[in-house]
């Protein structure tokens, strides 16, 4: 995420299943308080910051998502079915869906009964499932969707435009528009088929298999194989111009783009290849077939998403931004979370590769804006708490996280030299593709590169309190 309100002013601001790691399955089975009988799924994996987010007992391999919009009227139908394993024998189990109102729910074919607590929809099928078992949830669904209010009171979610809406959904925010299980430790492949009114352009993940018009209405297709985890999905829907194409490494390129924002946003769009191969060369291998760019008018949203594999924009962005938001494909899309208080392995490392990018382009080196920012008075927000643990889900996009985070990786560069840095930042993304990572595993790689202890380091950088009294 690029939140520009938050951001220090130096750093700018068919279907396919996927599996799931078996430590990732541990903890889905594990999270949070089961029954007596002990087989009702979680209604949370546990997460610190967010305790309802996600749930326990299943993993989710594939979702499919029909949807219509109506933006005169904002209105969305949904038709959600989600294949998934179960984890554990279940009795019962949850999926996240705020609002909306529930016109039909099955599992296996079979009506299932289902109840509403909160943000919570509870599914008890007609049968147990086993323990091992492969079961598909259908659910259709209707109302108008909004946002939801995040805990540093930011809205994410369905956020309705004046053409259409605006769909970022970290770190909540995906519960808003379809049933999910909404929390990074569960990525699923995905296939997202939107009807809009013709005129307008409904721009999902993946590539674009396919659209077509009928009765005033065009219908977009859209397919995400490599495993995502949902609040990085996106429907978001206006009226866009767009541009297709295919670069020398044969990625399919989308980007549709706010005819009021096309000209700011055309000079820097033009640079995303060389963005993009610039960060393989450095992290290695884009993680994705797709790519591209959705640059919406939305003065209201303030701030920018990596939606996996095409960013959404809430206005044309600056080339710092670009390549932040292009770095989380990496790291943060392809490596995710295990937990939100890690919210630094996105942030810091996105931010630190603005600099590297700077560095390399004629701009300020790395260590330039390090000292820039040590330089600043142990009262300024920087240091108002740790990177490596925020505290609350208020503060994990603060300042702290990105700067912070990012300095973490200069004092590590520093450290242990730039070609263990850089066969470290190139490792993290390639051991970890497509699965999660945490900042205990990011040490332990470091250590292995390097042959040094740097426990001390990261304990100074990531979680002391206040400013460090030596750079």
């Amino acid at each position: 995420m690029t939140p520009s309100r938050r951001r220090p002013a130096l750093l700018r601001r068919e279907a396919v299943v996927a599996t799931v790691p078996v430590a990732v399955a541990a903890l889905l089975t594990a999270a949070g308080p089961a029954t007596a009988a002990g087989s009702a799924g979680a209604p949370g994996v546990g997460d610190p910051y967010f305790p309802l987010a996600g749930n326990g007992g299943y993993h989710v391999s594939h979702y499919g998502l029909t949807l219509g919009y109506d933006p005169s009227s904002g209105h969305l139908t949904g038709k959600a079915v989600l294949t998934a394993r179960a984890t554990q024998r279940l009795s019962r189990f949850d999926l996240d869906l705020k609002g909306l109102k529930i016109t039909g729910l099955t599992v296996d074919h079979r009506t299932a009964a289902h109840r509403r607590d909160g943000q919570e929809l509870v599914v008890t099928p007609a049968r147990p499932l086993r323990k091992g078992q492969t079961f598909r949830v259908t659910v259709t669904y209707q109302g108008k969707p909004g946002p939801v209010t995040d805990p540093d009171d930011s809205l994410d979610g369905w956020i309705p435009t004046d053409d259409g809406a605006f769909v970022a959904g970290e770190p909540q925010g995906a519960m808003t528009w379809f049933p999910a299980n909404n929390h990074p430790l569960d990525k699923s492949a995905y296939d997202i088929t939107i009807t809009v009114p013709k005129g307008r352009t409904a721009v999902a993940n993946g590539v674009l298999l396919g659209q077509s018009t009928r009765n005033g209405k065009t219908t977009f297709r859209w397919r995400q194989k490599e495993p995502m985890a949902a609040y990085l999905a996106t429907a978001t829907v206006g009226t866009f111009q767009v541009k297709q194409y295919t670069t020398r490494d044969g990625i399919k390129v989308y980007d549709a783009v706010d005819p009021r924002e096309a000209n700011a946003a055309a000079p820097v769009l033009k640079k995303l290849p060389s963005v993009l191969e610039w960060e393989s060369g450095l992290f290695g291998p884009y993680p994705y077939r797709a790519a591209g760019s959705i640059v919406d008018h939305a003065p209201n949203v303030g701030y920018a998403l990596e939606t996996q594999t095409r960013p959404v924009y809430d206005s044309a962005p600056s080339l710092s931004t670009l390549v932040h938001e292009s770095a989380h494909q990496w790291f943060g899309d392809s490596v995710s979370l295990t937990s939100w208080k890690d919210i630094w392995l996105n942030e810091g490392f996105a931010t630190y590769a603005e600099w590297l990018y700077s560095e390399q382009h004629g701009g300020d080196s790395a260590q330039k804006n390090f000292d820039t920012l040590y330089a600043t008075p142990a009262t300024d927000s920087l240091w108002a708490f740790p990177p490596g643990n925020p505290g609350s889900g208020a503060n994990i996009f603060g300042t702290p996280v990105y700067a912070r985070g990012a300095m973490t990786l200069q004092a590590l560069r520093v450290a242990i030299g730039d070609r263990a840095f850089f066969r470290v930042l190139r490792a993290w993304a390639q051991q970890h593709r497509y699965g999660h990572g945490t900042t205990a595993q990011l040490e332990r790689l470091a250590e292995r590169e390097s042959g040094q202890n740097l426990g001390p380091l990261f304990q100074k950088w990531l979680y002391r309190p206040g400013k460090p009294s030596t750079p």
